[in-house]
């Protein structure tokens, strides 16, 4: 077989940096685990100047919700906990829940949850929590948003207490909503362990797989490798060209200084070569983080027939189907590589974006810093070209 030419992948991400879409873009490629391309072009700071490196120090936002899943599937490979196990049994104020009515305009017109929340639910965002961030003027956003439900100085044991006040959107297992569910499964993990969710993650998983850039904050040392954040020209229109500068998202000061509240959901910073140790970790062919078989199950879809990952106000993706944390192509929707079955993936807030697909054997991450940046064009560019560049 010819080598692979990635000369037009490399172009085309030049091309987003140039016109304005991207600051910069750091990605790399695999077959196996063995890394065969790297790329990395524009700048981390534009209006210093500054170029973009591997060692840059991005916001990964729902990236972090990768790391968490593991860390729950390792308690669940120490016997710790069940996949099925009611969320009652760990935080017994998340029991006995009450749920929004069809229909409902306040936030008061609730019944009774015909089930528990699960493990499971949570980890395949079927609970019926929500997240107060992407579906702006419904009962359940103000509720999120007027509780301080993402309110970076509450720990996850006083998120949690705040949750229990709030009624679900709908019966677990149900439907799919993205939510907070990734920041309850940290709260799982501090119970379950004894352990701060950040001494656990370090403990268990970045410090074994040698992740020295990842965590809840960047330090004063290596602060001169923090990416700035940008965002697009019009939220609406992501083929419009232009970036802003934006210093105060998702709060002032973020990830300059501890906080409270280590999100399981979208709390971590890392770099594009720690993000790739976290993926070679959950690829075969060498020590791997989970079993086999824990991986395995990890990368299969939970959701019932019928049910796919969709957002509020998008389209349904009927090829998307969801696992254990992270997105499972069951087919491909429009725009996407016809081989991406039985892909997982997913990204963040800021633009990052990673993806394995253990059928073909190859994985990807990008890194970039745009914010609302998930799911544009340059992301579903890379995917098709990377494929191609890789013989699929």
């Amino acid at each position: 077989m010819p080598a692979p030419d990635f000369r037009a992948l490399h172009g085309a991400m030049r091309m987003q940096v140039d016109r304005q879409f991207l600051p910069g873009v750091s990605t790399v490629l695999m077959q196996g685990r063995q890394v065969v391309d790297r790329f990395c072009y524009g700048y981390a700071d534009r209006e210093a100047g500054i170029a973009l490196r591997e060692d840059h120090i991005f916001r990964v936002f729902s990236n972090t919700k990768l790391v968490t899943s593991c860390a729950v599937l390792l308690l669940l490979e120490d016997g710790r906990i069940k996949l099925d196990d009611p969320i009652e049994a760990y935080m017994p104020e998340l029991g006995a829940r009450q749920v929004l009515r069809s229909g409902a305009i306040r936030i008061d017109d609730t019944e009774p949850a015909r089930t528990s929340i699960t493990l499971r639910h949570l980890m395949s965002h079927t609970s019926g929590l929500s997240y107060g961030v992407f579906d702006p003027g419904s009962v359940l956003f103000e509720a999120y948003n007027e509780a301080g439900v993402l309110n970076p100085a509450k720990p996850l044991d006083e998120m949690i207490k705040t949750l229990a006040q709030l009624p679900l959107s709908f019966h677990p297992g149900t439907q799919w909503e993205y939510s907070v569910a990734a920041d309850v499964l940290g709260r799982l993990v501090e119970v379950v362990s004894g352990e701060s969710f950040g001494a656990f993650l370090s403990r268990r998983i970045f410090e074994p797989l040698g992740m020295s850039d990842t965590d809840f904050w960047v330090p004063e040392a290596k602060r001169d490798r923090f990416c700035a954040l940008y965002v697009g020209a019009d939220l609406a229109d992501p083929t419009k060209p232009g970036l802003t500068r934006l210093d105060d998202k998702p709060f002032p000061g973020a990830y300059l200084r501890k906080v409270p509240r280590e999100s399981g959901g979208g709390g971590l910073v890392s770099t594009v070569g720690d993000t790739v140790r976290l993926i070679q970790s959950l690829l075969p062919d060498g020590p791997t983080l989970l079993r086999r078989e824990t991986l395995h199950l990890m990368c299969q879809n939970q959701l019932a027939p019928g049910m796919c990952v969709q957002f509020p106000n998008m389209p349904r993706t009927p090829g998307r189907g969801f696992g254990l944390g992270s997105s499972v192509s069951i087919g491909a929707d429009a725009d996407e590589p016809a081989q991406i079955i039985e892909e997982v993936s997913w990204g963040g807030l800021a633009g990052t974006i990673w993806w394995m697909n253990p059928r073909l054997g190859i994985a990807a991450v990008l890194m970039t810093q745009r914010y609302f940046g998930f799911g544009n064009p340059y992301s579903i560019e890379f995917k098709k070209m990377a494929y191609q560049a890789l013989g699929h």
